[in-house]
């Protein structure tokens, strides 16, 4: 039977919730600056890891200003998002179609996270947490610019490069089948 929840309850859950999704972040970016050909791409995220830091800090913050404590909890959705990530590098030849894929993965980590802290702080201004609602809300607003700035990464350079090496390698795959068929004329002549 499910115990009865307050509006209280539910911010703290979800307030514990992204706590544990930025410091989940805070390991993974790393690993996606090091996996990332692009040297843009890749300081783009050790730019990020050092946000997510200071997000992190401004949840301790939030927690002060509202007097509020957290639970101990792991984030779920950001372990499978992060693990997502990590397929990619380990499947995929490190350049641009592993770059296009890493844009990808860190976009579906900005729409959750956007989504968590607009819903914070819609709860946060019902429960009066106006201090905190501030904090959350320069937050809400960093991952809303990272998203712009990835979208604008993918279209300038991460999928063009991306399809580029798709045509190089079809163009390739092409050049080797007319090779073979040349090859095969020349024998039966």
């Amino acid at each position: 039977m499910a115990q009865r929840k307050t509006i209280d309850d539910l911010f703290i859950h979800m307030l514990s919730d992204i706590y544990s999704a930025e410091k989940q972040l805070t390991k993974a970016l790393a690993k996606l600056s090091r996996a990332a050909s692009d040297p843009q791409l890749s300081e783009a995220f050790k730019l990020h890891l050092e946000e997510t830091q200071g997000q992190v800090e401004r949840i301790d913050q939030v927690v002060e200003t509202c007097n509020i404590r957290l639970k101990r909890m792991k984030c779920v959705a950001m372990e499978g998002l992060i693990e997502e990530g990590q397929e990619l590098i380990d499947e995929i030849e490190k350049g641009p179609v592993l770059d296009a894929g890493l844009v990808a993965a860190a976009q579906k980590v900005e729409h959750y996270e956007i989504a968590a802290y607009g819903s914070l702080c819609a709860i946060g201004k019902q429960l009066g947490f106006a201090e905190g609602v501030k904090l959350l809300e320069a937050t809400l607003k960093e991952e809303k610019a990272t998203d712009v700035k990835l979208s604008e990464f993918a279209e300038r350079a991460g999928n063009a490069k991306a399809s580029q090496q798709d045509g190089e390698d079809e163009n390739t795959q092409k050049s080797g089948s007319k090779s073979k068929a040349g090859h095969a004329k020349a024998e039966q002549a």
